[in-house]
């Protein structure tokens, strides 16, 4: 259990300076978007700004949800406190990706990086519900160390928009490459990452140490 505390509060300190981040840079300091639509030239499609602001809004507020529900159902002391929040917190963090993913279906074609990047979101959203869904079905049949390492990848997710933007800077900033070639970069490197980082956590961390006899839950399988 030890081994875990140091790993969630740093998860937890990330996940709640992003949603901060997140929140005031979309609401607050340009709620307009100027600074990220001013990237996006030669559009195929007319874009319609105020539905467009509107589907952004809704995207970022549950995008936000979806990282703060994950983040409190990772904790060992709120699952032994009460299963009963556990469960109603996984069905909210269920719908809000969900949701996050139907906002991102509509702005995908007006992605910066044309139809390539538009593809590289359109694979995003089926790939994060169907491990969300591989999640819900493992813990219905009362799978929990697979539901737990499921969940994880499913999580992964929620840091989808910090990890295109890093790598959209770390090759525009970092190498010299333009916005737009940078931030294709950043969609198809950010998949690979969401999908490898999960996997080198769930293969090197005990995750036992989640689940013990103190909740009576165990689960041989750590697939």
């Amino acid at each position: 259990m030890k081994k875990w505390k140091p790993l969630y509060g740093l998860l937890a300190s990330i996940s709640i300076l992003f949603i901060l981040y997140a929140l005031m840079k979309n609401y607050m300091i340009d709620p307009g978007a100027e600074g990220f639509l001013s990237h996006k030239t030669g559009l195929k499609r007319e874009l319609n700004l105020p539905v467009w602001l509107n589907v952004m809004y809704v995207h970022v507020a549950f995008a936000c949800i979806a990282m703060a529900a994950g983040l409190l159902n990772f904790s060992n002391r709120i699952f032994e406190k009460s299963r009963k929040f556990h469960r109603i917190n996984g069905y909210v963090y269920f719908v809000s990706v969900l949701l996050v993913v139907l906002t991102s279906g509509y702005m995908a074609p007006y992605a910066t990086g044309g139809k390539i990047s538009s593809m590289g979101f359109n694979a995003l959203n089926m790939i994060w519900p169907l491990i969300t869904i591989i999640a819900l079905v493992q813990v219905k049949k009362k799978r929990i160390i697979r539901h737990r390492n499921w969940m994880i990848r499913s999580y992964a997710f929620c840091f989808t928009n910090m990890l295109i933007h890093l790598i959209t800077f770390l090759f525009h900033q970092g190498f010299g490459l333009i916005y737009v070639t940078s931030y294709t970069i950043g969609v198809y490197g950010s998949i690979v990452l969401l999908l490898v980082i999960p996997d080198i956590i769930i293969r090197t961390m005990p995750l036992r140490i989640y689940y013990g006899k103190e909740t009576g839950l165990t689960d041989e399988t750590s697939v």
